[in-house]
């Protein structure tokens, strides 16, 4: 790296940790920030350990976040920076569905963008919704579900009035290939809490 390239990655570097202080960092949406963390890569990773945060780079898939360092036995465990995500059961049913849909596109035919349109999110779930006779209610609900994970930045909307959505790539780290391989056996018992939730409503 030559002089200038050194003081122009010095002077990014608040940019760059200001950036992963709020959330993921991604090559095609932010690629001026991306270029600076490629440069400062060892430096944030010696800032941020400071503070208890680990820094995930993902450079194939194009995308990099902190997370909260595994406490070390024997040491005293700073305050979480990173505070964990209590998820909904629908939530979690959601982020798994549309993560086995990225895995299916990149084993089919290897798109880096998944586009799909709010539709086609709710066909996913539709299987595993228990029955209503309230059909408005229960798409109110999924559209809350949603814009949660639209939140939370796995989805993230690309059309004016949000009917639009590019499933996120740095889903692909928080929902890892070891809790995919099970993804099978999850669904059976998201289908089986559903029935259980129908059941309870018609016994009620």
């Amino acid at each position: 790296m030559s002089d200038s390239d050194a003081k122009g990655a010095r002077d990014a570097l608040p940019i760059v940790l200001i950036a992963l202080m709020r959330g993921v960092v991604e090559r095609e949406a932010s690629p001026a920030v991306w270029q600076a963390l490629m440069q400062s890569t060892s430096r944030i990773r010696d800032h941020v350990a400071v503070i208890g945060l680990e820094l995930v780079l993902d450079e194939a898939e194009g995308f990099g976040y902190l997370r909260q360092r595994p406490e070390v036995e024997g040491e005293d465990p700073l305050p979480r920076l990173v505070p964990r995500r209590q998820l909904s059961y629908s939530v979690s049913l959601l982020l798994a569905l549309l993560r086995r849909r990225l895995a299916e596109t990149d084993a089919s035919n290897g798109d880096t963008q998944l586009v799909l349109t709010r539709d086609e999110i709710h066909d996913l779930v539709r299987h595993f919704s228990r029955q209503t006779s309230n059909e408005a209610k229960q798409a109110d609900k999924l559209d809350r579900d949603i814009d949660r994970i639209v939140e939370l930045g796995f989805l993230r909307a690309i059309k004016r009035g949000g009917d639009t959505f590019e499933i996120r790539r740095v889903l692909a780290a928080f929902v890892n290939a070891q809790w995919l391989s099970e993804f099978d056996q999850r669904l059976v018992a998201y289908a089986a809490h559903a029935r259980s939730k129908q059941e309870m409503a018609e016994d009620a």
